[in-house]
């Protein structure tokens, strides 16, 4: 970007040139530029917040540590002996947490886990990083000669880590997010591209009270049929908008931004100190797992299709036969609780064989508990004209065919466990896209058909972003964000990250 570092070099020294596109109003210093020591130490509350921060950061890891190196030593105790000596497993702890937590603290601050919210990094990076915190220790351990008669404290120490921490740091997003809210401190953004784009972006940011983000307007370089926003003018009055409005955030929400007006808008906003994101599209996400062909007289990049093959697949099968597995085992007391319930208060069977599309558009028998009454397929062409949702797919809030206990088990997902089973018959996975009915199957379109390349899945990404809060082809679009950034923490993460959506009913019905 030649030209903006031309104009970076000569802020202070020259007066400011407007560009073509976007003219510099008001103050033209530079933020990029190194501030005095005086003026840096002046700016005490930001400093201030970063301290609480980071303190309250490394305090949570610090307690998520302990608990999970104490929580294996209780557990190896408990099953080795009739007696548990506690204060004998405390001691333990005490003796290895403090090199634990080293290199946990360096490895997550080398991951970014320490960052600002808007730049900290989700789950996965949290649970990838202790996978190699655990690999250091035991490296470490096999180093300093000492021996084991089993690798149980490595791997059990892991597991409960992410639970703990990612569980601690969860409540702290939560905590800390209602607190900033709360004092209007939620990150002020401007929209800018095109009418439809921002609608969408919009829509997909959801309410200012409850999101991070906090739209106070937009700039559309096209006409828009308009969603509330407020429009704040055209792309020429960005740096009169920037300092006005108190901006933080510029989210660049169109597929064909001309590149030139994009190298100045980033510009602009950086000379303010302003972040710049882009809402990616489809072809965005594809891109990023382009592969370069060489060779070539022109740059070449091929998109392989995202299948699980190889490694890949045996990682992945491998987690869902063990968890699907444990998950049956402790969930079968309330399995058959709900089995035994949903006899009782309605006519007909316990469970509910759905035929649905899997892997390659073949069919399946997908497993649910039944949450409707028996003529609930035949009472279907009857309530299309109430469908509330988007798209293929078709969702009433107040369905007059759910049962009792059926409204119930759809509320908390509960009528999904049987699916374990489909799992451990190789038809879904544990994390992937959602299997949908024939019904909705036969209104996609082409491409949301990509989908259709990977074993379907109990929960996915459309079950941790919003649910029925988005529409059809934001979810699909989630699906390919799966697709494209697989991997064994991700789906850890999502697994960790339903239940908190299934407890808060986000977007549920």
């Amino acid at each position: 970007m030649p030209n903006g570092i031309a104009k970076a070099q000569t802020a202070e020294t020259e007066p400011a040139v407007p560009s073509a596109g976007l003219p510099l109003i008001g103050n033209d210093r530079d933020v990029r530029s190194k501030k005095p020591p005086a003026l840096s130490f002046l700016l005490r509350m930001d400093t201030a917040r970063l301290l609480v921060r980071v303190v309250t950061l490394l305090a949570l890891d610090y307690i998520g540590i302990s608990l999970a190196i104490f929580t294996a030593l209780v557990i190896k105790a408990a099953v080795q002996g009739p007696r548990v000596d506690v204060h004998a497993a405390l001691v333990d702890t005490q003796n290895v947490v403090a090199f634990a937590y080293l290199v946990t603290v360096l490895l997550f601050a080398r991951s970014h886990l320490y960052a600002p919210r808007a730049l900290r990094p989700g789950f996965t990076r949290v649970i990838s990083s202790l996978f190699q915190v655990t690999v250091v220790a035991l490296i470490f351990a096999l180093v300093n000669h000492q021996k084991f008669q089993s690798y149980y404290i490595f791997y059990a120490s892991l597991f409960f880590a992410a639970a703990y921490i990612s569980a601690l740091r969860w409540i702290h997003e939560r905590a800390s997010g209602a607190l900033l809210r709360v004092a209007g401190q939620a990150r002020r953004a401007v929209l800018v591209g095109m009418g439809q784009h921002i609608d969408e972006v919009a829509h997909a940011l959801g309410d200012g009270a409850q999101s991070p983000v906090e739209v106070v307007g937009c700039i559309s370089l096209t006409p828009r049929t308009g969603n509330g926003l407020r429009s704040l003018g055209t792309l020429k009055d960005l740096p009169r908008v920037l300092d006005e409005q108190r901006v933080q955030e510029v989210i660049i929400a169109a597929p064909d931004f001309p590149q030139t007006q994009a190298v100045e808008l980033v510009d602009e906003c950086h000379r303010r100190g302003v972040r710049v994101r882009i809402a990616p599209t489809t072809m965005e996400l594809l891109i990023q797992r382009a592969e370069f062909v060489p060779g070539q007289s022109v740059p070449l990049f091929e998109l392989r299709p995202p299948v699980f093959e190889g490694v890949d697949f045996a990682l992945k099968r491998t987690f869902d036969i063990v968890v699907a597995s444990l998950l049956l085992i402790v969930l079968a007391p309330l399995m058959l609780a709900i089995a035994l319930a949903i006899r009782v208060t309605s006519r007909g069977p316990a469970l509910f064989r759905s035929v649905r599309p899997g892997i390659g558009g073949a069919n399946f028998n997908c497993l649910k508990f039944r949450t409707m009454h028996t003529d609930a397929e035949q009472r279907q062409a009857d309530l299309e004209l109430h469908n509330e949702a988007s798209g293929a797919l078709f969702k009433i809030r107040d369905d007059p065919r759910l049962t009792r206990i059926g409204r119930l088990l759809r509320r908390f997902s509960l009528d999904e466990l049987p699916q374990l089973f489909n799992v451990l018959r190789n038809q879904m996975s544990l994390v992937g896209p959602r299997p949908l009915p024939l019904r909705d199957f036969e209104q996609l379109e082409d491409w949301h058909k990509k989908r259709y390349l990977v074993l379907p899945g109990v929960t996915g990404l459309w079950q941790v972003s919003g649910r029925a809060e988005l529409n059809f082809d934001e979810l699909v679009r989630l699906d390919f964000l799966y697709l494209e950034r697989w991997s064994v923490f991700l789906d850890l993460t999502i697994l960790l990250k339903t239940l908190p959506a299934v407890i808060s009913r986000r977007g549920a019905f």
